[in-house]
């Protein structure tokens, strides 16, 4: 049975009689909605298509946290956004906020909501919006919020049962579980400074110095604090089922304190809950975040997976387990087997399981062409993804797709390939590699010159070309030889690189057949001499790899600013373990614009750091050298690889970045003191 069915099944038994049961997902629009944030849509989509499919009435109810608070500064808006205008916002509800983009939305809300809703919609998912700014200025929970108020000292006592610090002396006094947001600056830095008896109104003051008094029976500009908010919209929409990322779910976390406010303040049973783990990218680990580099939008990924794979990815993985979306080659595993569980669902022959796996990705019933992904991307690199070209490949090869069997795929495909992995891509050399020619054997030489002829007299089909390939080394070495498997595979391997330049590439007989030979067929005749034309594109493209000298231009010093941080004692300057550390790799990190990853020795063992000066610095400058580290700084994750401490370093316009390097007569390990 899928996962969603046994939810469901739970949800129901629950609550048999339900007219209409409500299956919930809520995300703040804190800057671009990531794949990750994805993943609480899915799941109460299965749910509720899980309730359908046992005859019921189903609702998914997607909620705009849009009057939270502005937080922080995503990384997408602080690159347009040099100046930092921005930060002056934080503190306001979402909808306050300006939208830092030349478009027409509303505000820094409605911006991210179109994006994400325009994205949302080529998933074939409807649902049924709501809008918390327009809730709560609307009134519709000003019942809900004076309840919290007055019942504000048993919240308190909840809440406080969850931590493990004791009260402070009159703490519980000077709790309020809503916030009101400043008339004047419009931000939530507001404190309450006493309230009516009955609960109903209150004076404030704001950090920016304006004072006021707030009448909850007719003021809106107020929000309930996030653990009490979700419990009170529990009751108010009628919530079944919700799920949330699994640090909500654990021991203490937001739902079980939630689930206890709920009763207790509210009288009302909370929703059946699930937590679920985070998306990870292949090749990197961590929490995506929407505030974050790691920001893999629904939009961004529908450029190399169709929507239904997307959702088929979600589907056939338990919300408690871990998942990949892939950036290298492993996209290419992930479409086959969606293709093997797709032909067989339309075939009849998928069990149970698999079956509402593939009911539950599908969209509007519309027919998926499997045409296979790693032979799009296998093929299409080589004819640079003409349309005509790869109709006659496919010809060819006797699989006759036709354009519209494969242009879901192909721009996928061919952005995949040129975005994500060019190493992948294959493409013809542009001249005979005679210096690689020259270190083959003459037994070598034999079968490339039996193997250019071959090709040159035209007289093969596909068949004939693939039993050709593994005659030729037995043709030269003998056919009785015991490794003669060896050998073949020596041979494909000298074809491709004098080819591609590589040591494999597409199944051999296919890539020779598929293109026109004359695009190649010069690659393999070494009979005549290297041409003045070959010898000037290779030292084209020789003097084209080289790196151009950078030249760095420094402006004026910064303004030294005074020393204004609070002093500290020795004490607190001795418990920074500085050590001597050095440089054994650097590394380049994968789609990183600044960051190297360093190896270092610190006397005792290997560590590695990661640190963004690589616009300042090449590996070979680095590699061997002595630096300084803070060596007992808490690890943590940056660009996928964990970091082990931070180097030293002076930053400064007339300067840069210069790294403060030590005498390689300082062993590695020394303190610095």
């Amino acid at each position: 049975m899928h996962w969603a069915e046994k939810i469901a099944d739970r949800i129901i038994k629950k609550n048999p009689d339900k007219e209409e049961y409500v299956c919930a997902a809520g995300i703040s629009p804190s800057g671009s909605i990531h794949i990750g944030n994805f993943r609480d849509i899915a799941t109460s989509l299965f749910v509720a298509k899980a309730i359908v499919k046992r005859g019921k009435k189903a609702r998914l109810l997607f909620s705009w946290d849009e009057f939270d608070r502005f937080r922080k500064v995503p990384a997408n808006v602080k690159a347009i956004d040099p100046e930092n205008k921005m930060e002056q916002y934080i503190g306001r509800p979402y909808t306050s906020v300006p939208n830092p983009f030349d478009t027409e939305h509303e505000n820094y809300a409605k911006y991210f909501e179109d994006e994400f809703m325009q994205s949302i919609k080529k998933f074939g998912i409807e649902m049924d919006y709501r809008y918390q700014t327009d809730m709560y200025t609307s009134g519709a929970y000003r019942d809900d919020i004076i309840e919290a108020i007055q019942k504000r000292k048993e919240i308190f006592d909840i809440l406080d049962s969850f931590r493990t610090q004791d009260a402070q002396e009159g703490e519980r006094d000077a709790y309020f579980p809503a916030s009101i947001f400043c008339p004047e600056c419009h931000k939530d830095t507001t404190k309450i400074t006493s309230i009516s008896e009955d609960g109903t109104v209150a004076e404030y003051e704001c950090e920016c110095g304006h004072k006021g008094t707030f009448d909850f029976k007719k003021d809106t500009g107020c929000k309930l604090a996030w653990k009490i908010d979700w419990p009170m919209r529990w009751r108010y929409e009628g919530v079944d089922f919700e799920p949330g990322g699994k640090d909500h779910a654990s021991p203490g976390g937001s739902y079980e304190t939630s689930s206890v406010i709920s009763r207790k303040i509210f009288h009302h049973e909370p929703p059946m809950f699930q937590g679920y783990e985070f998306i990870g990218i292949k090749g990197s680990t961590g929490k995506m975040s929407g505030s974050s580099g790691l920001n893999l939008t629904p939009e961004t990924l529908l450029k190399i997976y169709e929507p239904e794979i997307i959702l088929w990815l979600y589907s056939k993985t338990d919300p408690k387990k871990a998942f990949d979306f892939c950036f290298d080659d492993g996209i290419l595993r992930q479409y086959f087997e969606f293709d093997k569980m797709y032909n067989d669902y339309k075939a009849g022959k998928a069990n149970e399981h698999n079956q509402t796996v593939m009911e539950f990705s599908l969209i509007d019933d519309r027919e998926i062409q499997t045409v296979p992904m790693g032979l799009l991307v296998q093929l299409g690199s080589i004819v640079d993804f003409n349309v005509p070209m790869m109709e006659t490949v496919f010809e060819k090869i006797g699989t006759p797709y036709k354009y519209e069997d494969f242009n879901t795929r192909l721009e996928r495909a061919k952005y995949w390939l040129y975005q994500c992995a060019p190493e992948s891509a294959n493409k013809l050399r542009g001249w005979r590699d005679f210096d690689l020619y020259e270190t083959f054997t003459d037994e070598e030489k034999k079968e490339i010159e039996i193997l250019y002829n071959y090709i040159k007299a035209g007289e093969y089909d596909l068949d004939s070309l693939n039993t050709k390939l593994y005659d030729i080394p037995k043709e030269v070495f003998g056919k009785d030889r015991e490794d003669l498997k060896k050998l073949q595979g020596a041979f494909f391997k000298n074809v491709y690189k004098l080819l591609i330049s590589k040591d494999r590439g597409p199944r051999l007989y296919l890539f020779l057949y598929a293109i026109d030979r004359e695009r190649f067929m010069h690659l393999l005749d070494f009979s005549h001499p290297e041409t003045e034309e070959e010898i000037a594109a290779k030292k084209a493209a020789e003097e084209a790899e080289k790196e151009p000298e950078i030249v760095r231009v420094y402006g004026e010093p910064d303004e030294v600013k005074p020393i204004t941080e609070p002093e500290i004692s020795i004490d607190q300057f001795f418990e920074m373990d500085l050590r001597v550390c050095k440089v054994l790799k650097c590394q380049e990190i994968r789609k990183a614009h600044s960051n190297y990853k360093l190896t270092l020795f610190d006397g005792i063992k290997e560590r590695v750091i990661v640190s963004s000066i690589k616009n300042d610095y090449k590996p070979e400058e680095l590699v061997g050298k002595k630096i300084i580290v803070v060596a007992n700084l808490a690890p943590a994750r940056m660009t996928g690889v964990m970091s082990e401490g931070m180097l030293l370093a002076g930053t400064n316009n007339a300067c840069g970045c210069q790294i403060i390097f030590v005498d390689d007569i300082v062993p590695e390990g020394t303190r610095i003191c």
